[in-house]
């Protein structure tokens, strides 16, 4: 591990801003989640959706949450509601900056325009599209993402998942969100295939994922790619990031049932 990388990724969380912690809710009683790495698992992380395949490690798989949590908190806290195309651009800029000051190394930052040949759609039905190009290699990851929106989507929309999901990934008629699948290449090095999407409507969004569209009422863009992790450079970070977020976690992450 690069000492420089952690003491920079030390120095990135003392230093993050983040937005104002939720209240104290008497009435929650906050349940651990129980990362196993025998078992594939989701879990809502803001507007994240991060699946782990088997063999990711509990810790990792800590640290990887945390990490999408306190990304998504720094850029909240710069932009807290997108106005518009260019502000969830920018909501972007800061969240993929964040996870790059913690050991995750983003090669491309840029956003492709969304192209639908159909006059209508779903979200869900547009990641599903990039992220069968993106893991065409791997049909256990694909068929875990694909698993994982249908679990969400036999959900009643006043699930504690769909309504933190809701809350965190809409702001009027903007939108941005992301799906995540965590898994290792060949040497064991951990891969995060990344999906980021950002959306303006032409009138205010009430639902994202599974919500019908039509192609001339909506901008679409979209980021997809492998990102690597360092996962020592995480490790360093993990107690410091873990009692950055201790006023946010039960707010704002909540593991899916079993898929």
């Amino acid at each position: 591990m690069s000492a420089t990388a952690a003491t920079r990724a030390q120095a990135f969380v003392r230093t993050a801003e983040l937005p104002e912690a939720p209240p104290l809710r008497y009435d929650v009683t906050k349940v651990a989640i129980e990362f196993e790495e025998a078992k594939e698992q989701a879990t809502v992380v803001g507007s994240d959706v991060i699946a782990f395949v088997k063999g990711i490690t509990p810790e990792q798989r800590s640290d990887i949450v945390n990490a999408s949590l306190l990304a998504q908190l720094v850029a909240k806290k710069q932009v807290p509601d997108p106005a518009d195309f260019q502000q969830v651009k920018a909501w972007y800029e800061a969240y993929f900056h964040a996870l790059s000051q913690l050991g995750f190394v983003i090669q491309d930052q840029g956003f492709a325009e969304y192209q639908e040949d159909s006059q209508s759609f779903e979200a869900h039905e547009a990641i599903m599209k990039v992220a069968a190009t993106l893991l065409a290699g791997s049909p256990t990851a694909l068929a875990l993402v694909r698993s994982t929106l249908e679990a969400l989507k036999s959900m009643q929309t006043d699930s504690p998942w769909l309504s933190l999901f809701n809350r965190e990934s809409q702001s009027a008629n903007t939108a941005r969100f992301q799906v995540s699948l965590v898994e290792e290449d060949g040497g064991g090095q951990l891969l995060l295939a990344l999906m980021a999407f950002g959306m303006e409507a032409n009138r205010r969004l009430t639902q994202v994922l599974f919500f019908k569209f039509q192609s001339n009422e909506v901008k679409l863009g979209h980021y997809s790619g492998k990102v690597t992790i360092n996962a020592p450079v995480l490790a360093a970070v993990r107690n410091a990031v873990a009692g950055k977020l201790v006023a946010y976690a039960t707010d704002y992450v909540q593991g899916l049932p079993e898929l």
